[in-house]
């Protein structure tokens, strides 16, 4: 029998049934290997769209994308374009199926067939309702395809159903995307529609202004949205909060927390957890803490970010021990220490020098099925380098590449400044070099470092050496390697290269330390070169910075020498 003849004997058998026994049918005949045809296929997929069922449509357009429907007869590509062909339009259901094409092209992951089936029903007059649009549109923000997505709306807003959700999906892509102009651009559209913005609207755009640096205009659209009547809900007032955390404005985030109580709105989660961050980036642990009781008053469940911020606070002010009991207590409310628990600990009892411990959490780490990152191992070394422990160190880096890590720029800084340190100027540019031919580029920090160990030592010539190569590499110096160079230019009594030095500083914009100022005031002075020094102490008061009794003392004592010597 042909395989066109096969076909219609199961559309015969599928056509007397309703659409579900028909569907059973179909599936039955897929499993017992039946090699399926445009009819069987067309006609399963019309019945079920004419019988309201486009979740099971789309359910079959996934198997045929997915590969789980083949047949020689057919590819999916050549079935969906014949499905789709203008002699279809004349049937009432056809909207919906191209609607289910395209939503299955969606969940599929593939946008771009899913915006030619779009594109293909408007030319056929066919006007896609919101659903399908919001779905497509909705991939492409996730995706992060922002351009993309506002291409889209711009292209298909005339000729597709568009609802709040549609302007909410485009307005969120314009704020993470960046284009927060943009953003209100669609907002005044909207408005100008006949549409009523939303509550989700609003926040989603106030969150936009707190993320890009704008919080003066995301406070004028909360009060705003007073204005309209709409009341602003625990997501409103967190991502404002938040943002004013972030901006350092405490007192203003803890204000609107009050406010947002007094309003009879109840606190999430997330709120909790911002003012906890908050709290302790201001160092306010106890603070934080009882935040965290009272979060825990509301019977609100705590998850491990909420702890490892907590931990973190509290190991920042060396309350280690303390933090270590709070892991303790997460373990009992059933919640893992995740990576950055134990990397903040480890960190925290390497501050204290307590290496033994930091060693015993990193055996617990690694017996708890996670695998040690390359902070955890940084970290480590940072610690073992700080007391001097070598051969630690070098078990450390041993142990990271034997687990298939190589040092990142961070562990070779991390060795260099251990070794400058213990005053072994040798091996530390021994490793520098290493991390040379290893391919990792140093940075202002490596440099730094090595620049730092080289002032010390009063070998300004190799200093001057490497910080004309960093010149060499387009890597410009901080202002702490500067004030480093010039620090080390006045212990060797330098004087005209430590006012060189300062002006280089002054002439890029940077402000030298009142470190810098008062020991080349110092040496000019030593010099007989008190004009000089006096021109410096006025250019250190225009820069706000406060010169000392005694540097006032020195000019004034080397001034009246040398006019005493002139007068005799």
């Amino acid at each position: 029998m042909s395989p066109t003849n096969e076909a219609l004997l199961l559309i015969q058998k599928m056509v007397k049934n309703p659409p579900l026994k028909a569907l059973s049918i179909f599936n039955s005949s897929t499993l017992q290997g039946f090699h399926h045809t445009h009819h069987s296929i067309s006609f399963i997929l019309h019945n079920l769209i004419s019988s309201n069922m486009p979740m099971h449509a789309r359910s079959l357009i996934l198997q045929l994308l997915s590969g789980r429907i083949s047949s020689p007869f057919f590819t999916p590509s050549s079935l969906l374009h014949d499905l789709t062909q203008p002699k279809l339009s004349s049937v009432p259901t056809s909207s919906h199926l191209y609607e289910a094409i395209i939503n299955a092209h969606v969940q599929s992951q593939l946008p771009e067939q899913a915006l030619y089936y779009l594109n293909k029903m408007v030319e056929q007059d066919l006007v896609p309702r919101s659903n399908s649009f919001n779905n497509v549109l909705g991939f492409l923000v996730k995706s992060r395809d922002f351009e993309k997505a506002w291409w889209v709306f711009n292209e298909f807003k005339g000729k597709v159903g568009l609802d709040l959700y549609s302007f909410g999906i485009v307005i969120k892509s314009c704020c993470e995307g960046s284009e927060l102009d943009r953003g209100f651009g669609v907002l005044d559209e909207m408005e100008e529609m006949g549409w009523s913005p939303n509550v989700v609207i609003y926040t989603t755009l106030i969150d936009g202004c707190c993320k890009n640096g704008d919080l003066e205009r995301a406070k004028k659209m909360f009060c705003k949205m007073g204005e309209l009547g709409l009341v602003a809900n625990q997501f409103t007032y967190t991502v404002l909060i938040d943002g004013l955390f972030k901006k350092g404005r405490n007192k203003e985030g803890f204000e609107l927390y009050e406010k947002m109580k007094i309003n009879g709105v109840v606190p999430n989660m997330r709120t909790y957890t911002c003012l906890i961050s908050g709290c302790c980036n201001d160092g306010k642990v106890s603070s934080a803490l009882n935040l965290f009781d009272e979060m825990r008053e509301r019977g609100m469940a705590c998850n491990v970010v909420t702890y490892n911020i907590l931990i973190g606070g509290l190991c920042r002010e060396m309350r280690v021990w303390g933090a270590e009991k709070f892991v303790n207590e997460m373990k009992r409310d059933g919640i893992s220490p995740s990576i950055v628990t134990f990397n903040t600990l480890i960190d925290g009892f390497c501050g204290l020098g307590k290496l033994d411990k930091a060693l015993s959490l990193f055996d617990q780490l690694k017996s708890s099925g996670q695998s040690p990152s390359l902070v955890t191992y940084n970290v480590l070394i940072q610690g073992f380098a700080k007391a001097r422990n070598s051969a630690g160190v070098i078990d450390l880096v041993r142990e990271m590449e034997n687990r298939g890590m190589y040092p990142s720029k961070v562990t070779y800084t991390i060795v260099i400044d251990a070794l400058v340190r213990s005053d072994d100027m040798e091996r530390a540019f021994h490793v520098f070099s290493s991390m040379e031919k290893a391919g990792l580029v140093p940075d202002v920090y490596t440099y730094g470092v090595l620049i730092h160990g080289l002032c010390m030592k009063g070998n300004m010539i190799e200093a001057s050496k490497l910080l004309q190569s960093m010149s060499d590499s387009h890597l410009e110096p901080s202002d702490v390697i500067f004030n480093i160079m010039v620090h080390g230019y006045c212990k060797e009594g330098s004087s005209y290269r430590a006012l060189r030095l300062l002006k280089e500083m002054r002439k890029k914009g940077m402000v030298p330390n009142v470190a810098s100022y008062s020991s080349t005031i110092g040496v000019l002075c030593n010099d007989g070169k008190w004009e000089e020094a006096e021109i410096l102490l006025k250019e250190m008061m225009e820069s706000d910075l406060k010169p000392s009794v005694s540097l006032y003392n020195i000019i004034s004592r080397v001034k009246n020498d040398t006019l005493v010597k002139l007068s005799t």
